[in-house]
């Protein structure tokens, strides 16, 4: 069960990066703490369906992709672990990078 909320927190942390939400934002969003999201995206804590139905409605994307992934799921741990690479700080400024690289597509 564990594995399941990892790579659903994994998911979750892609999806914000590339709205370019700050984990206070996407927080505020879903009505729970940043610290619970920091949780969540780490995979050390599991979710209501009501958390994950709001993570859902924030991020705009349906609650099958959070929770089995599509095609592209080794392709996003590449991405989660080198995004994991950044501090808060950078992350925030990557963030609007990619955006605006997804803007360009």
């Amino acid at each position: 069960m564990m594995a399941l909320y990892k790579e659903a927190g994994e998911r979750i942390l892609l999806a914000r990066v590339m709205r370019g939400y700050t984990r206070e934002c996407l927080a505020e969003l879903a009505s729970i703490s940043p610290k619970f999201l920091y949780e969540i995206e780490t995979g050390r804590k599991g979710f209501s369906a009501i958390v994950l139905y709001n993570l859902c409605n924030a991020l705009k994307v349906n609650s099958d992709y959070i929770l089995t992934g599509t095609e592209k799921v080794e392709y996003d741990h590449k991405l989660v672990e080198i995004l994991q690479l950044f501090n808060q700080s950078q992350t925030e400024r990557l963030s609007v990078i990619l955006k605006q690289i997804y803007e360009l597509l």
